[in-house]
């Protein structure tokens, strides 16, 4: 248990000894569900710990001052179900997944744990209006960049920052956005996985002329 909490603590910045028992309780509730439902990658069970909980708890340090996130594509939780427990009574979190297993199991799992958030079971383009404006939204190993971009940008267009998880090939990813000069974008080392990145972006800011 201290090697686990020192490690989270260390990527994840302060964290309680209470919200380090609710991950290893979802942690344990992920892999029971696991054997009736495909949640991730069979592959990645045993190292699901470091491979999929903590990697996605290296966010909180970009958004604990947000007051409403949402999470995109959502699957198995990562790292939206993980943010919800991070940020359980501190923010409005928001999980969009169309596969109705998944989001039962995410709407469950996140109650059992005491760290409860809306869940929305349906395609990202039908969740704008019931999600309303975030400050931040995330998504991790959904889409290539450009279409994240589109799923994201009623959004971000309206002040959401965007933060991705993405692989060793972020750079063509990049260089294949072609609405990418309308954002900013920031790059933060992935320091869990040392290969891959979080591209953080959001619009661009007008800078009113001399005068206005």
């Amino acid at each position: 248990m201290s090697d686990r909490y020192e490690r989270l603590v260390k990527i994840a910045g302060p964290v309680s000894r209470e919200t380090f028992s609710r991950l290893e309780a979802f942690e344990q509730k992920f892999l029971h569900w696991s054997k009736s439902i495909n949640l991730a990658a069979p592959s990645t069970l045993p190292y699901l710990w470091e491979r999929h909980i903590l990697d996605s708890t290296q966010l909180l340090t970009h958004v604990k001052h947000a007051r409403k996130l949402v999470d995109i594509g959502s699957g198995g939780g990562f790292p939206g179900a993980i943010l919800a427990i991070l940020l359980a009574g501190k923010a409005e979190v928001h999980l969009v997944e169309s596969n109705r297993k998944k989001a039962a199991f995410l709407t469950t799992v996140l109650h059992e744990v005491g760290a409860p958030a809306r869940v929305h079971a349906r395609r990202i383009e039908q969740s704008y209006e019931l999600v309303g404006q975030p400050d931040v939204v995330t998504a991790r190993a959904l889409a290539p960049l450009k279409l994240l971009l589109e799923l994201s940008e009623p959004w971000i267009s309206g002040g959401a920052s965007a933060f991705f998880h993405k692989g060793r090939d972020y750079q063509q990813e990049i260089e294949e956005s072609d609405t990418l000069d309308r954002y900013d974008l920031l790059i933060h080392q992935d320091l869990v996985t040392k290969e891959g990145v979080i591209l953080q972006l959001s619009g661009k800011q007008q800078v009113a002329a001399p005068g206005q």
